[in-house]
């Protein structure tokens, strides 16, 4: 078994548990009493040692009798009057140094002088001379191991519990198998001092186990309060997200730092350290059911085939690439012109590719701009995927809002060379990240990402009498939870930061899923598109931002600071819509979704422009853009663009600076 096994862990706290019980009493006795204890210990240390000196010189077993017990009764009267005067039981014991051990030894030595001259040099009829010799001695031993022992026992424990009740106190939610494995990786934590469960089941509650106490998750305000705990881990690997998100609403009103489990490797292997207990999952922030991927879509769009991901550094490409991999494609390329961006996840999947045993998978990272159509052409013409996942994008609203031009033709334009050289190249599946802001757009973002799609609807129902023809679809989802510059991560440093929380309105509503689910819709969806297809996810109820904060500020053990509660942590901060921003996010344009082979993704086919007038439009805006003139560009996006409307200021920074210098 390890060294550090969790059960041999456990049966290390079974031991420590009855002497941790006998020390604290001690230890909180008062002074007085401790020193009566004392008294008390070295008396029965001087009858001991005058009968153990009694048995030495006989060389036998024997009981004391008559005139044998006076050398006890001048032990006691000698002893006793000479360590209070030497000062004895002024030391604490459990801090006793070498000083102390000196002031025992010329104790015991005056006392020893004086014993001797009245038992030895003197002598007393019927008590053997060598008693007064052994006898000092013997006690010397006694009180000195005395001391050490206390100094040993009382010292470690007291500093024990007083690094304990140093320690960040925590209940485990959760008292079976995952959870006790987890109070014993804990046991030595320097960091977390496991104080006891919570467990639903009637049957533990009360009860004790490993030494901890079971507690009714009912009284976790009252235990938060009273035992002085500020975080609770959650060991509940096996519980539905349904379950999970009671259990966390309910904790939410104890005012606790909320945690959850690490890997369940790490734990059976007893490497379980603080550092893997991470955060609460973003997923348990997403209030519903993960959409479960099928595995025969995922297999259709990538075992055994080259797949490009074009923008592999972000967020949602990065993840996609993990995805991909883990099903076993023969080539995985990575486009993306962010080289550190491109660095990382080129590195991390090749360590992915090793844990999965992909020996033949071929990672290939390339630098490359989607707008450069020569670099794209040969590139695609030299790998020949077979998928082609368009993630590459700017997608910041406020910042596109800033910087129109740039967006449009990274979104756009970028999309266009994309899609034709994969067109030209025979790509079987080109899949587009699109997104909910396409719809009725309010914002450049949105209106670049819709203006994306129509080119895809176009190029798709101009190539459907080719043989050889690339299936283009498109796939729109919401915000995407813990991606970069979405809102989970920029709470949760705003928490740690003290505040504020800032909101851009309070009424403000999203559509929010996890990076994974993103990814595997994606990757579903190019499986299912038969050319032109707008997939969609059922995403539920969109979620109230506000409500979002205030779980995510309350679940890390803090309180919302507002006008129900001016003496709580965290301020909720409005700062007003930002340039192009909605209330509210929509995912269908019409009212006319389709079901596909997956429950829980939609099909919509949207209005669009055929290819020869939509070329006409797009080489109208690219002429716009090339000589940076905003307003015509807008001008064409609104007529283009269902729903966006061009009216308000030009908000391009590199236009707006132009225009400036030009009038002064």
């Amino acid at each position: 078994m390890p060294e550090n096994s969790p059960s041999e862990t456990s049966r290390s706290r079974w031991l420590l548990v009855p002497l941790q019980a006998l020390v604290a009493p001690l230890l909180a006795m008062p002074r007085v009493a401790k020193r009566a204890l004392a008294l008390l210990v070295d008396s029965s240390f001087c009858v001991l040692t005058i009968w153990l000196a009694y048995c030495f010189r006989l060389n036998e077993w024997t009981v004391l009798t008559g005139v044998q017990w006076l050398p006890v009764f001048v032990s006691l009267c000698m002893a006793l009057p000479i360590f209070i005067v030497m000062g004895m039981y002024r030391a604490i014991f459990r801090y006793a140094n070498l000083a102390a051990f000196i002031t025992v030894l010329k104790a015991i030595a005056i006392y020893g002088l004086a014993f001797m001259a009245i038992f030895t040099a003197l002598s007393v009829p019927g008590v053997p001379r060598t008693v007064g010799i052994l006898q000092p001695f013997l006690l010397l031993i006694g009180i000195g191991l005395s001391r050490l022992g206390i100094r040993y026992w009382l010292g470690d424990a007291y500093q024990r519990i007083l690094h304990k009740n140093m320690l960040a106190k925590v209940l485990i939610y959760g008292a079976g198998k995952a959870g006790r494995q987890l109070a014993a990786a804990l046991t030595n934590s320097a960091e977390l001092n496991v104080v006891g469960y919570l467990d639903d089941d009637p049957r533990l509650k009360g009860g004790v186990m490993g030494g901890l106490p079971i507690y009714d998750p009912s009284d976790l305000p009252e235990l938060a309060e009273t035992l002085g705990v500020h975080n609770v881990l959650l060991a509940l690997p096996s519980a539905s997200r349904q379950r999970r998100n009671e259990i966390l609403e309910h904790i939410r009103k104890a005012r606790v730092n909320v945690r959850t489990l690490p890997d369940l490797t790490a734990l059976a292997q007893g490497r379980v350290t603080v550092s893997d207990i991470r955060e609460l999952e973003i997923e348990d922030l997403l209030g519903r059911e993960a959409v479960a991927p099928r595995q025969e879509l995922l297999d259709k769009a990538m075992r055994n085939k080259v797949v490009m991901v074009t923008g592999a550094g972000g967020s949602i490409g990065g993840e996609l690439c993990r995805q991909i991999l883990r099903n076993a494609p023969s080539s995985l390329i990575l486009l993306d012109q962010n080289e550190f961006a491109l660095y990382n996840i080129d590195a991390e999947l090749r360590k992915l590719a090793e844990l999965y045993e992909h020996e033949n998978l071929q990672i290939v990272p390339i630098l490359c701009s989607v707008r450069d159509q020569d670099r794209m052409e040969h590139i695609i013409r030299s790998w020949r995927p077979q998928t082609l996942y368009h993630a590459a994008a700017y997608k910041h609203v406020p910042l596109v809002e800033h910087n129109a031009v740039e967006g449009i033709k990274n979104n756009v334009m970028g999309t266009l060379v994309a899609a034709r050289a994969a067109q030209k190249y025979g790509v079987s599946n080109f899949v587009l990240i699109s997104t909910d802001k396409a719809v009725r757009p309010t914002n450049v973002m949105g209106a670049s990402k819709r203006l994306a799609e129509m080119v895809l609807q176009a190029l798709a129902a101009e190539s459907t009498t080719d043989r050889m023809r690339t299936n283009f679809s498109m796939v729109r989802f919401g915000n995407v939870l813990g991606s970069s510059g979405s809102v989970v991560p920029l709470f949760r440093q705003q928490i740690k930061e003290g505040g504020p929380v800032t909101l851009t309105h309070r009424e403000i509503t999203r559509y929010f899923m996890t990076i994974s689910e993103a990814s595997q819709l994606v990757i579903q969806a190019g499986a299912m598109g038969e050319g032109g297809d707008v997939f969609l996810l059922d995403m539920g109820e969109p979620v109230r931002i506000a409500d979002l904060a205030r779980k995510m500020v309350e679940l890390s053990g803090l309180a919302v600071r507002d006008e129900d509660n001016p003496e709580g942590d965290i301020e909720l901060s409005v700062t007003g819509l930002r340039p192009g921003e909605k209330l509210y996010e929509e995912l269908l344009i019409g009212d006319n979704p389709e079901t596909t082979e997956h429950p829980r993704i939609m099909k919509a086919r949207e209005d669009f422009l055929f290819w020869p007038e939509l070329l006409k439009k797009l080489n109208s805006l690219n002429a716009a853009l090339d000589r940076n003139d905003m307003v015509a560009a807008r001008m064409t996006l609104a007529e283009l663009v269902s729903g966006y409307s061009s009216t308000g200021e030009v908000s391009d920074l590199a236009f707006t600076g132009a225009e400036t210098n030009t009038a002064a």
